[in-house]
């Protein structure tokens, strides 16, 4: 073969692409969609603050300790991944077992916060549009943690067929993303709402 061969068949070679797994890429495309429809949102408070007539309100102090849960929830949900790289079953049962009740004490918090705002006369459709935006907020964030809620009930059940022998994090790894991203997106919404009263 001749050198101006061999270069056509260099060229004619398909270049190496990076792979990725489509659950994965599916959720980060869900994760940035989430973040613009939220960074969308927050956007629109701002705008309509500015505007005037904005009743300064109290976030409910139980908002707080829903803060605290779903914190202690991540912790727990990164010990359920590194117990499931090591095939350490029974911890990765307990540690999603802990995130999931800790993920339902969050919701919890959050009815008793909507609760908390309807006593101080806080209404989603009432005068005061600065409660509304706090109902949108909140609810939008509690709905996204059900749908988590979910996912982690999904990895739970998966928990317990769990062999030595099948070694696909790629559940587990998917249920952790998107959870400590729900975290970081309430701790990130609670801030916001707490400086921009």
């Amino acid at each position: 073969m001749t050198q101006e061969h061999l270069a056509n068949i260099k060229l004619d070679e398909p270049e190496e692409t990076l792979n990725m797994n489509p659950k994965k890429f599916m959720l980060w495309l869900a994760i940035v969609s989430i973040i613009m429809m939220f960074a969308g949102w927050t956007s629109g408070y701002l705008v309509r603050k500015a505007e005037g007539r904005w009743h300064e309100f109290e976030l409910p102090q139980i908002f707080w300790y829903s803060t605290g849960i779903l914190l202690v929830s991540s912790i727990s949900m990164f010990f359920a991944v590194r117990a499931a790289k090591k095939d350490n079953f029974s911890t990765l049962k307990t540690a999603i077992s802990i995130t999931f009740v800790f993920g339902l004490a969050f919701l919890a918090t959050q009815v008793i916060g909507f609760s908390d705002l309807i006593k101080n006369q806080l209404y989603f459709a009432g005068s005061d549009v600065a409660s509304s935006w706090i109902y949108v907020l909140v609810g939008l964030h509690a709905v996204h943690v059900f749908s988590g809620l979910i996912v982690l009930l999904i990895s739970l059940i998966s928990s317990f067929k769990f062999t030595k022998e099948s070694k696909n994090l790629t559940r587990i790894q998917l249920c952790a993303t998107y959870w400590h991203f729900l975290d970081f997106l309430w701790l990130y919404l609670f801030l916001f709402l707490y400086f921009n009263r």
